[in-house]
Parts: structure tokens; C-alpha cells; sequence
């Protein structure tokens, strides 16, 4: 087992910060496009940001990064900040989308990476890491009262799925954290942003007929 302190590492560090300050950036501008007040948009950021690896750390029994750390509020307080201070029309398009598939498959690899040193076996090491890839975005809409992202066939929690796979499996092998890490985090990112360009997405269940005469 990995020394839980292993974890704090440069390239983790960044991630993680990554992370939270992209997800509070999707958070913070969607409530901006709500036409909020600066604390509704503040709070978008904070939840948006921390909320998935909040459920991971109470999980895995490690203690709340966010509530030991200053800089992590502070980050989605200047995100707040920097999106009350700019016109939305700045970030139309897909921005918030790329950015909130960077900040998945980064938060994805982070996930996995501090379950693994926690001593969390492989497969629930990767669920850890798509639980805080996702959670965060699923905590904003929900909030926001828009349809979830996981409720469309759309690659998205594939992306993360990938990303902490990778990861896993790169620590398993003994490869070194800094390439394991950065490739995973661009394999997931990769694949989001081709399904973001393409509109790719995995096949909807659909009942056949005879299931459905069978159940009428």
C-alpha cells in the first residue's frame, strides 16, 4: 500500500486545482447565464468544484481536501469572481464544454490516483475516480434544474471512465506517475472532445417489440 502523504505530489497538486478551478468556472458561468446574484454564483462555483471530491474523500475515508486546504475555496471564490466580471459572450460556444471535460478527466485521474494511495482496491479505485470526475457536474445541473449530463447517451462519464482506468492500471504496472497521469488525463480528454466535435455518443436501450407485446 502507497503512503496516503505519496499523493502530494507537483503533477497531483495541479490537477487537482485544475480541476476544481475548471468545474467552479462551468459552475460560476452557468449561473451567470441564469442571471444570478455574485453569491448564487459563487455557491455554483464552490459546489461545482469540490462536490466530487467531497463524495470521494468521505468515501475512501481520507479527510475533505477542500475543508483542510484554503486555496480550494479561494479558487472557486476568483472563478466567482472572474465570471461576474466578464460578459458571458466571452465563453459561448463549446468553451464550457472542453473546459468541463478537462476538468473531468483531470478530477478523474485525481481520483483514481488518491483512492490507489489510499489503499482502495483497483476497480473501486477507477470508481472513485469517475465518481469525482462526475459528481460535481451532476450536483451543478441538478441544482440549476436542468437535465443531468449523465441522463444523455453522450460520452461523458466514458471519458472518465477511461482517463481513471489508465491511471489505475499504469500504477498497478509500476509505470512512472508522471506519464501514467498524463496520459491518462489526455486519453479521456481526447475522447471527450471528439464526442464534444462529433456528437458521438454510445447506443440508447431500446425495448425490442416483442419485449414490449410480452410486457403489455
Amino acid at each position: 500500500m502507497l503512503e496516503p502523504a505519496a499523493i502530494l505530489t507537483p503533477v497531483v497538486d495541479i490537477l487537482d486545482l485544475l480541476g476544481v478551478a475548471l468545474f467552479a468556472l462551468t459552475g460560476a458561468l452557468l449561473a451567470a447565464k441564469e442571471r444570478q446574484t455574485f453569491v448564487t454564483m459563487a455557491f455554483f462555483a464552490l459546489v461545482t468544484g469540490v462536490g466530487g471530491g467531497t463524495i470521494r474523500d468521505l468515501l475512501i475515508d481520507a479527510p475533505v481536501f477542500w475543508v483542510a486546504d484554503a486555496w480550494v475555496a479561494a479558487i472557486c471564490l476568483g472563478t466567482a469572481v472572474i465570471a461576474w466580471f466578464t460578459p458571458t459572450k466571452w465563453w459561448d460556444g463549446k468553451f464550457l464544454d472542453y473546459a468541463d471535460g478537462l476538468g473531468l478527466t483531470a478530477y478523474a485521474v485525481l481520483g483514481a490516483a488518491k483512492a490507489m494511495t489510499y489503499g482502495i482496491p483497483p476497480v473501486p479505485a477507477a470508481m472513485m475516480g469517475i465518481i469525482t470526475g462526475c459528481v460535481g457536474g451532476i450536483i451543478r445541473d441538478v441544482v440549476a434544474g436542468r437535465p443531468s449530463i449523465i441522463m444523455r447517451p453522450e460520452l461523458y462519464v466514458t471519458a472518465a471512465a477511461l482517463s481513471a482506468s489508465i491511471c489505475v492500471a499504469g500504477m498497478m504496472a509500476n509505470l512512472p506517475n508522471v506519464i501514467t497521469w498524463s496520459v491518462a488525463t489526455t486519453a479521456g480528454f481526447l475522447l471527450r472532445g471528439v464526442a464534444i466535435r462529433y456528437n458521438w455518443a454510445l447506443p440508447s436501450y431500446r425495448e425490442g417489440k416483442a419485449g414490449i407485446a410480452d410486457s403489455e
